[in-house]
């Protein structure tokens, strides 16, 4: 966990428009219902739209976000800034969705940095 939050942070320092192409939240219905971090989902239960898993989806029925959020926002409130929740697993409410897959959060953020630009896998390595 304070791995990733190291390297997120000197990302969005050196580079932060690369951040932004990673754990990039998505609409769960309208443009405006992109998801927002939290320290555990609650999509379904919350019109806030919680995830806690990089790159998750708003509520589908308004109150969500309606802008996405992306890699420092993850890291500020769903990892707490320090790594101690959510990594390499994310966690929900009891019986909230999205529900936590072993390692969801670790693979999100490695599927995302394999859909960077050559150039951009350049500048992060």
């Amino acid at each position: 966990g304070k791995d990733i939050v190291k390297f997120a942070k000197t990302l969005d320092i050196s580079h932060s428009s690369i951040g932004k192409e990673i754990c990039k939240t998505k609409n769960g219905g309208t443009s405006n219902d992109y998801g927002t971090y939290g320290a555990k989902s609650d999509v379904e239960g919350s019109t806030k739209g919680l995830v806690s898993v990089c790159g998750g989806k708003g509520h589908s029925s308004g109150g969500s976000k309606s802008s996405p959020e992306y890699l420092k926002d993850f890291v500020s409130k769903t990892l707490l800034g320090d790594g101690s929740q959510n990594w390499p697993t994310s966690t929900a409410d009891h019986g909230k969705k999205p529900e936590p897959v072993t390692n969801d959060n670790a693979k999100a953020v490695a599927g995302d940095l394999t859909k960077l630009t050559p150039e951009e896998k350049t500048i992060v390595a």
